[in-house]
């Protein structure tokens, strides 16, 4: 026979089919559907009362008496439930489930006439509050001290040297950009990490405290909870690779020294943080929240969200800041890996509809690239208007001319940023590149936005020399100087990747300047020299031989102080102007042997040739190889 409790599930399973059918009906208006719904919920209130009827208070009751004693016990233990064991743990979880069936079974009881009811309830409301409380402190416990230590077995970055402006073009040494402005090109730098942010063992027991807490009506707490650990973490490993959160004003009043190693600091932050931490930061946060919806995104936004913009921040304050040409290297530099990191970052925060983070980097890759942009053309101004009062001492190799070689020289190594960068920005070409005798161009790098723009710049390099070499009273000192400064030009382009840039045409043309310079001090120095050996019919042997002597010795005396750092610039002009000399002088000799005294001889032919090989020298010699008079 069936019983009474039996009989009213029956009547309302039956009433909840009939629920059922009716709401598969599509054409049921919106007021009828509310109403429906309703319904299922008085019907379930009604199944939780019969199920709670057949069972009886005194078995809620003891239910709850049974999982309070589970809760309580752990209250007063100082020790921690995961660090217990498992079936400790798994125990505990199960007198929370059980208090909280105690909670649903009682919450569908009408509490009017029950004050035992209504006593129950609040047990079980509090146990559920202490259990949540124990809860909470064990998952900070786990997510801290299980976290595992990242560290990277290896990572390459690349960099470049830094060339520091001052008034003068102050220059480092050549060697020291040589051994350091090697960049990589190859793309994206290794980077490989071993291990997780935590110990793969206690996801399950993280999940599982998830799901209980989730289930109790707690996703908030956990939440916060998970938050800020995980907050903290990435705090703690944004702390090793020495980020420091300076404000933008901060970062604006530091000295260029530190500020440049503050912006290494953040390249490579960057690429760690994008691409390995917050890629198992993501992972991590679907591994415990992925069942949840679309928590595990908001928890990995709001994990990551102070530390991105604490990155961004200081990228924006660079962007903003004064656009000197030693920052052109830095900008490119910080240029390059957010653009290199744009599909990363995406792909980190895909879930986000108008991401901040996305838009963020989208505005500071624009930024930075008006800043590279403008501080480049400022480079070309700034030489342009690099004045001089006083000649550069001996005729050497200019400051401006080293400090630009080796910065273009640099800016060769970022050509696909440049090129980017540069595209659709007019500049007069004053040295357009040539086709090759069958109609080919050489190099497509020759003809490339960056190659026309280090042309210009050479060729404002070349008129600013120009100007230099006009403030020598010498003339001959004049053509020396631009002789070492337009060869050192072409070594630099010759023996670098600007030969792909400013063309095998821009060599050999600068070639030809640069001799054409030696050429003319030759003629502004040993053709007068030479020409007092000549007879016009009017002047002694006599004083001939005195006049050439003089003029060689005051020769001599000035343009061994002159200096041609380049040995074999030097001596291809020492033997240039020996061809010149010596065999007239030798001819004067031979001519007139019978006819002078060698009293009137000061030097024989091969004095001068030795003496020749003093010139340029760089420090005054005394005629040493003389013969009295």
């Amino acid at each position: 026979m069936m019983t009474t409790y039996e009989g009213e599930q029956h009547v309302v399973a039956a009433a909840q089919h009939i629920l059922k059918a009716l709401g598969a009906n599509t054409n049921l208006s919106d007021d009828f559907r509310r109403a429906l719904t309703e319904l299922d919920s008085h019907l379930s209130a009604m199944t939780i009362i019969t199920e709670s009827k057949r069972w009886g208070f005194a078995e809620v009751e003891e239910q709850l008496k049974s999982a309070e004693r589970k809760v309580m016990r752990w209250e007063s233990n100082p020790s921690l439930i995961w660090d217990s064991g498992p079936t400790e743990a798994s125990e505990y979880l199960q007198a929370v489930h059980e208090i909280h069936r105690v909670m649903e079974t009682l919450g569908g009881l009408s509490m009017n006439d029950h004050g035992r009811l209504r006593e129950l309830a609040f047990r079980a409301q509090c146990a559920q509050q202490i259990a949540m409380s124990r809860l909470e402190e064990e998952l900070c416990h786990i997510l801290v001290q299980l976290k595992q230590s990242f560290e990277l077995q290896y990572i390459s970055f690349r960099s470049s040297v830094d060339l520091v402006y001052d008034e003068s073009f102050v220059s480092v040494e050549d060697e020291i950009v040589a051994n350091t402005s090697q960049r990589d090109n190859s793309g994206r730098e290794p980077i490989e990490y071993a291990g997780d942010l935590i110990d793969p063992l206690v996801i399950p027991d993280i999940k599982s405290i998830a799901k209980v807490m989730f289930a109790s009506g707690y996703d908030r707490e956990f939440c916060e909870t998970f938050i800020g650990k995980r907050k903290e973490a990435l705090d703690e490993h944004l702390s090793d690779l020495e980020i420091h959160k300076l404000s933008i004003e901060d970062i604006l009043k530091l000295e260029w020294d530190t500020l440049s190693c503050e912006i290494k600091k953040w390249v490579r932050a960057m690429k760690i943080i994008i691409r390995v931490y917050l890629d198992r930061e993501k992972r991590f946060c679907n591994q415990i929240l992925g069942d949840f919806g679309s928590l595990n995104s908001y928890c990995f936004v709001e994990i990551s969200r102070a530390s991105i913009l604490c990155l961004l921040n200081f990228g924006e304050a660079i962007a903003m800041g004064p656009y000197k040409p030693e920052k052109l290297f830095r900008l490119l530099d910080m240029y390059e890996v957010l653009a290199d990191l744009h599909l990363d970052i995406e792909g980190l925060f895909s879930e986000e509809a108008d991401s901040f983070v996305t838009s963020e980097c989208h505005d500071l890759l624009r930024r930075l690239g008006d800043s590279a942009r403008t501080t480049f053309f400022k480079f070309k101004n700034a030489i342009a208007s690099d004045a001089s009062i006083h000649p550069f001492p001996r005729g050497e190799i200019h400051h401006l001319t080293r400090y630009v070689m080796n910065y273009i020289k640099t800016l060769t190594a970022y050509c696909d940023i440049l090129n980017l960068l540069l595209k659709d920005q007019h500049v007069d070409d004053p040295n357009p590149v040539l086709e090759t005798y069958n109609g080919q161009d050489s190099c497509t790098s020759t003809f490339s936005p960056m190659g026309c723009h280090l042309r210009s710049i050479t060729f404002t390099l070349e008129a600013n020399l120009t100007c230099k070499s006009n403030l020598y009273k010498d003339g001959s000192l004049g053509h020396i100087f631009l002789m070492n400064n337009i060869h050192y030009m072409v070594q630099k382009v010759k023996d670098s990747e600007l030969r792909l840039f400013l063309g095998d045409e821009w060599i050999r043309k600068h070639n030809g300047k640069f001799q054409q310079h030696a050429t003319s001090y030759e003629r502004a120095t040993w053709s007068f020299v030479v020409s007092l050996l000549r007879d016009d019919g009017r002047t002694s042997l006599k004083e001939r031989c005195k006049r050439f002597s003089n003029a060689f010795d005051d020769v001599y005396k000035i343009q061994t102080q002159w200096c041609i750092p380049d040995l074999h610039l030097r001596e291809d002009l020492q033997i240039s102007t020996s061809q010149k000399v010596i065999p007239a002088y030798r001819a004067f000799l031979g001519m007139n042997n019978k006819n002078v005294s060698d009293k009137y001889i000061k030097y024989t032919s091969d004095d001068l040739e030795k003496m020749l090989l003093d010139l340029f020298s760089g420090s005054p010699r005394s005629q040493s190889n003389s013969r009295r008079w």
